[in-house]
């Protein structure tokens, strides 16, 4: 069986499903409990994540090419309160397009949890994905929504935020008085490329940027 059931808890950097090339959902996948059991299970760990955006399914320890958003997470909720849940399930997904101008952008992860640091993103991608049912659609975005994008396929290729990030620091909190800390993470010299432009340019046939 691919699916082992209620797999619910966010696992951590160092667990091996992290750094794998998560597999594609096959034709035989679509429209059966298994599958909508995988994207319940990771709605319902996003969901108690309340700082978290978007969950994909390597994060629940399942290797299927499988990210979650919540929409209504993309920016900060409004006086009146928390907005009803939207949320956007993308399986097999590719990009087909993307801007070639990139932004720099504070980036944290539920699995490299109290880690935080600056990536560049491109501004703007578009997705091409699948439904649990079968169906095929496409959805673009810009910002914090194209950043999400380019998180989750990264960890659907074994790609973690902290490869690539830049001014990373950690959030500590202090044994005595409770008090958090911010610790700056120097890193190793070869984790500080940066690539460029041209280089940066996502292919419309590969799944990662």
């Amino acid at each position: 069986m691919w699916y082992r059931a209620d797999m619910k808890t966010i696992v951590q950097d160092g667990d091996p499903v992290l750094r794998a090339l998560a597999s594609e959902v096959t034709e035989d996948m679509f429209n059966t409990p298994e599958l909508n059991h995988v994207v319940a299970d990771m709605v319902e760990a996003l969901d108690v994540e309340l700082d978290g955006v978007a969950i994909a399914a390597p994060q629940i320890g399942v290797s299927l090419r499988i990210f979650v958003v919540r929409y209504d997470r993309l920016y900060p909720a409004p006086p009146s309160g928390p907005l009803p849940a939207d949320i956007g399930v993308y399986i097999n997904p590719v990009f087909v397009r993307a801007s070639r101008r990139r932004e720099e952008m504070d980036e944290g992860c539920l699995s490299v949890r109290g880690i935080y640091g600056k990536t560049y993103r491109n501004q703007r991608a578009t997705v091409r994905a699948r439904t649990v049912d079968g169906g095929t659609f496409e959805r673009g975005g810009g910002g914090v929504l194209a950043q999400v994008f380019q998180h989750e396929i990264d960890h659907l290729d074994g790609v973690l935020f902290i490869d690539h990030a830049i001014d990373m620091y950690e959030i500590r909190r202090g044994a005595r008085d409770g008090q958090e800390e911010k610790v700056a993470i120097e890193p190793n010299e070869s984790d500080m490329e940066i690539e460029s432009d041209d280089q940066a340019e996502v292919n419309s046939n590969k799944s990662h940027e």
